[in-house]
This record gives structure tokens, sequence and C-alpha cells, in this order.
């Protein structure tokens, strides 16, 4: 049974039609089905499909993000990596089952892959605790990430969560340290890590895994510091103020492709990546393969200063930049001409002004 968002009322009502239109039991018995009737219709669909899809807001987005249908990270390991072998737990408490992690062949290539999943149905979303991952799935990932740092196998993630749980149990064993660490080991990775957010990039849960040399949205997905309720609690204290919240949070793949904050953006089929995962999954596979080519003839520390730099430059104009006067290898600010410019005017302005003002006179005592 399909699932529908409140704007998609007119498809619903459409693709119902089609469904009854494809039976050929009507109601005075066995009828010839009208193909005409269903091939109009069907197109009449895909007008409105890309009416509605072409125009949506940041509140629509995020809702499409969210889809019950929407395909998740173990329908992705499945389709796009082959071999896969699974590997559990932190080695500490437990293992979390909101988030897959193990190792697999892309291209004829080993990478390591994880993948944040929420879960199918109602019994499997309560297993992955709709995918809030707890410390120990965290360690889990950074025991892993280690391990493919040790061998130089690239990492994969797939990022689709609401947020890190806030559960109490999850506190006591030290959530906040464990994202943190997370944070500070993919960021540390002397190999290429990859980040695909699929549905919800929610706040530390997401960037705990997305720290990585390129990160990467699909067209319907969202990536925020808090979801839009949660902002719109806070700032307005009302939850209905939604829409205002995601508009003003930039939190589309659009937003954050023209303010840097991503790499890229993969577009979805038309009406979202529920409705054609085949394509999809294809077209993820296809950006996996052509970004890890990139950095096929990096060495360990340009994949490191790669990732140091990226990060570092979100919020500036040049960012920062390795210089053969540091000896020691950091990374040094690297400021643009024009704001090099302004600043040394900002600097030397009076010095500027006295010496314009000494030349103003000494031209009108000449001319005189």
């Amino acid at each position: 049974m399909k699932n529908y968002l409140d704007f998609e009322k007119e498809i619903k009502a459409l693709e119902q039609e089609v469904d009854s239109l494809k039976s050929p039991f009507g109601s005075e018995g066995i009828s010839e089905v009208d193909t005409d009737k269903i091939k109009n219709t069907q197109h009449e669909i895909n007008q409105k499909l890309e009416e509605i899809y072409s125009n949506l807001n940041s509140w629509q987005k995020t809702q499409v993000a969210r889809h019950e249908d929407r395909p998740k990270a173990n329908y992705y390991i499945k389709k796009i990596f082959s071999q896969f072998t699974l590997l559990s737990g932190d080695r500490y408490f437990g293992d979390d089952k909101s988030v897959i992690a193990g190792f697999g062949l892309i291209d004829n290539k080993s990478v390591l892959v994880i993948g944040q999943e929420k879960g199918e149905d109602l019994n499997s979303r309560i297993e992955r605790n709709f995918g809030m991952m707890r410390p120990e799935g965290y360690r889990k990932c950074i025991r892993l990430m280690k391990l493919a740092d040790r061998f130089q196998i690239p990492v994969i993630s797939f990022i689709d969560t609401p947020g890190a749980y806030p559960g109490l149990g999850a506190e006591q064993r030290g959530q906040a340290s464990a994202i943190a660490n997370s944070i500070e080991c993919c960021m540390s990775l002397t190999v290429p890590n990859i980040s695909i957010i699929i549905g919800e990039g929610g706040s530390g849960g997401a960037i705990a895994l997305a720290s990585s040399n390129k990160v990467i949205m699909l067209e319907n997905s969202i990536y925020s510091v808090i979801s839009p309720e949660g902002c719109a609690s806070i700032l307005w204290r009302d939850p209905s103020k939604s829409l205002q919240a995601a508009e003003a949070m930039k939190l589309t793949a659009k937003d954050l492709l023209k303010l840097n904050i991503i790499d890229e953006v993969i577009p979805e089929p038309l009406g979202g990546a529920h409705r054609d995962p085949e394509t999809i999954a294809a077209d993820i596979k296809h950006s996996i393969i052509k970004n890890l080519n990139n950095f096929k003839n990096y060495s360990k520390d340009e994949v490191y200063d790669h990732r140091k730099s990226k990060f570092l430059q979100i919020g500036r104009d040049q960012g920062f930049s390795k210089s053969s006067s540091i000896s020691d290898g950091s990374l040094s600010y690297k400021d643009s001409y024009s704001r090099k410019l302004k600043t040394h005017i900002d600097k030397y302005k009076y010095i500027y002004l006295g010496v314009s003002i000494v030349s103003i006179v000494g031209l009108i005592t000449l001319l005189s």
C-alpha cells in the first residue's frame, strides 16, 4: 500500500483511478480495459508530479525526506555493494541495531560501509530505534573506521537519522563524548570517506558520521542542526511554525550546496526516490565510484589535508592551505585578495587620508 503526503492528494486520486481502470472487473462484470484512458491518466499523473515536485518548499522537502516508503540504508547497501559482510558490537557494551556496518565491494574495490537504518515497518523501526544511534553505535563505527584506516580501505556512510538518541541510558553511557570521538575519528582518517545523506541528516547524530571528504545529498533530503519542529518550539514556542523554521534554516540540498556546506546533489526521479528506488540506487553507486576515483592518486597526507581544508573553508572565502614556510606541516589561513586589500585599507586608512589631504593642499598651492 502506497503512502501519500498532504500535498499529493490529487496524485493519490489519479493513481487510484488508474488502478481501477487496470482491473478488468467492472460494476457490470468482466469488461475490456481502456488502455487509452490509462495512458492519458498516467500522463496527467506525471504532469502533476513534475508540477508539485519542482515547486516544493523547505517544509515539504522535509516531509519527502521522512517519507515512509523512501529507500533506507539497508536497501542501498544490498543494491550497491557486493559480498557485504556485517560486523557488530563496540567491544564495550553491545551492538546498536540502528546502524549497519561492515565491509563490502564496489567496482571490485573494498570499502567500509556504514548505514544509519530507520527500519521498514513498525517492528523493525522499534528494533532500529528509528535510526537514532546510541553511544555503542558510534563506538562500533569508530572501531571499524580505525580498522579501515589501518588497512587503507575507503569509508562510505549513509546518513539517515532524526538525531542521536536522547534517552537517559544513552547519556549515562557517554553519548556526547561518543559523538565527539566519532567526529574526531572521521576527521583524522587518512583514507577517503564519503557521506551520502539519503533522508534526514539531523544534528550531531548525522555530523558524527558526515565529517567527510565529500558530503553528498539526495535532492529531497535535508541536513540541519535541529529539526524544523524543534527550532520552531525554541524560537517561537510554536511547533506549528515549522514552515518558517525550515525556510530560515536553509536545510535543503540546494541551499546547502550554495553555501558550500555540501559538495554534490544527486537528482531524484520524478516524485522522489521512493517512486523509483532502482534508478536512485544506480545514481548513488555511480557517484560513489566517481568520487573514489578522484582520490585514487591522493597520498595519505593529501586526503587528510583535503578534508581539513574543506571544513575550515566553510564560511570563509579561501579557507586554509598548507604553506611551505611552515615547518610543522599545519594549515594556515588563506585570505582572498579583495579581503586582504580591504583589511590593508582599514588598517592604514588614517595614513592614506593624511597623504591625500597633503597631496590636495600641495596641488592647490602649486596651481595658485
